[in-house]
């Protein structure tokens, strides 16, 4: 009914197949059939978006293409790993590319802990992270990376050999996780469950080269493995209670009061009341919202650089960076969690200096511009919790209309009604970051 996340994500399908299956050939027309009965059958979002030409894109309406990547092995099985991969944990896959100086512990460890800091929050944390040092190619340490961060490479043996095949190192693994602990980040608002877990990959490299990536999944654990044999198709059982491994918290173990926001006053008068309140302040929000985020944002700026000005709903409302899942049948919204925040940072300082996005509602942390910004012209960004999108399409949103380029789809310009939306202050109207100064204190 509900995704637990809006962004449900590129379809990615890793297939193995064993010299004794025997199909028609045409595998990956199979798949991609798999993949459109899927996403044009349930309440999933379509994000794929096909290049026309050079600059201008168009939503494929089926979520297809999907990453189809099929091997030859031994055996009489076809085996699957599905994944779900989201855009804002794709967008934090990176790739160092170091040197032999690199391979001794205080140097490694200085490395990661710089590296690890940047992946920020935007990407939905407690992250399942991994980590790949070297690899015959740069492609094979991001691919390797992928595979290790959706737990496929976890039968790795747990050493290396003179052959130079690739382990797990578990003690490195235990470190690092130790290492996020203490960096203070925690899952989005501080603590110290940045990661859920770590997986460590050591790879054989050219002595030229020393390749290290980074990937992480999101704490939406959204991948499974599949085979088919003789005897029939196999789908993994994947847990369907996942709260009974959540602690029983109330809203009297939460810190601090709540702040109720009422929307549906002048922007002036919303901003006057943000202001009064320092940042990790939580917020009630209700009242409308206009929900624009990456497409929207450019044609907006096209706007401003052909001289129109912003339009008025930039100016009179706050801006929520989000793209529904489609909507099930009796209720008011699909799945609207908030996107990305750090996407939309290079329009701030310009939307704002034109009287619009002055009040921002997305996830993530944000670039010191963002702040700077938000000094000079007296804007807000309110962070919202990632993960959320279910409760809020089930809870808090209760009114959803397309505003302007339906053509766009979920990019579309929407406006929403919400009721007690869940918020943060994070970056307030006098210069002050909470994620900034987050990692100050983790770093002290």
């Amino acid at each position: 009914m509900l995704p637990s996340c809006q962004d449900t994500g590129t379809a990615i399908v890793m297939g193995k197949k064993g010299q004794y299956v025997l199909t028609g050939g045409n595998d990956e027309e199979a798949i991609s059939r798999g993949v459109f009965e899927t996403y044009t059958s349930t309440n999933l979002r379509y994000s794929q978006l096909a290049p026309l030409d050079m600059y201008k894109e168009a939503n494929t309406g089926t979520n297809l293409p999907a990453q189809i990547e099929l091997y030859a092995t031994e055996g009489d099985t076809y085996k699957f790993l599905f994944m779900a991969k989201g855009g804002g944990s794709a967008n934090k896959s990176y790739l160092f590319q170091e040197t032999k100086a690199l391979l001794n512990p205080d140097s490694l460890m200085k490395l990661l802990d710089q590296k690890i800091r940047s992946l920020g929050t935007a990407a939905c944390p407690p992250y399942h992270l991994a980590i790949v040092v070297g690899g015959t190619s740069a492609e094979f340490a991001l691919k390797t990376a992928k595979y290790a961060s959706a737990r496929y490479l976890d039968t790795l043996p747990t050493s290396g050999n003179n052959l130079g095949r690739g382990f797990r190192d578990v003690e490195l693994e235990e470190k690092v996780h130790q290492l996020t602990r203490r960096m203070g980040i925690g899952a989005q608002f501080g603590g110290k469950y940045f990661c859920h877990d770590v997986r460590v990959i050591r790879l054989p490299r050219h002595g030229a080269s020393c390749p290290v990536a980074i990937a992480v999944s999101c704490s939406a654990d959204r991948q499974a493995v599949g085979k088919i044999t003789k005897s029939g198709i196999y789908l993994e059982q994947l847990e369907t209670d996942p709260a009974k491994y959540l602690p029983e918290t109330t809203d009297s173990q939460l810190g601090g009061e709540v702040v109720k926001i009422d929307l549906n006053r002048p922007m002036s008068d919303i901003r006057a009341e943000l202001s009064r309140y320092p940042t990790k302040t939580r917020l009630s929000l209700s009242g409308p919202v206009i929900v624009a985020r990456d497409i929207a944002h450019a044609k907006l700026k096209d706007r401003l650089d052909r001289g129109e000005g912003l339009p008025q709903y930039m100016k009179d409302f706050a801006v929520y960076y989000a793209g529904p899942a489609k909507t099930p049948q009796g209720m008011a919204s699909g799945s609207f969690g908030p996107t990305t925040a750090g996407r939309m940072d290079s329009y701030v300082d310009l939307f704002q200096s034109h009287g619009g996005s002055l009040v921002m509602l997305a996830k993530g942390n944000r670039s010191k511009a963002v702040t700077e910004a938000c000094k000079k012209h007296g804007g807000f960004y309110l962070g919202s919790i990632g993960g959320p999108a279910a409760r809020l399409a089930q809870d808090c949103i209760k009114k959803v209309e397309v505003l302007e380029y339906p053509e766009l789809g979920m990019e579309a310009v929407w406006k929403i009604e919400v009721v007690d939306f869940p918020a943060f202050i994070v970056v307030d109207d006098k210069g002050n970051d909470f994620f900034a100064e987050l990692n100050v204190s983790a770093k002290d």
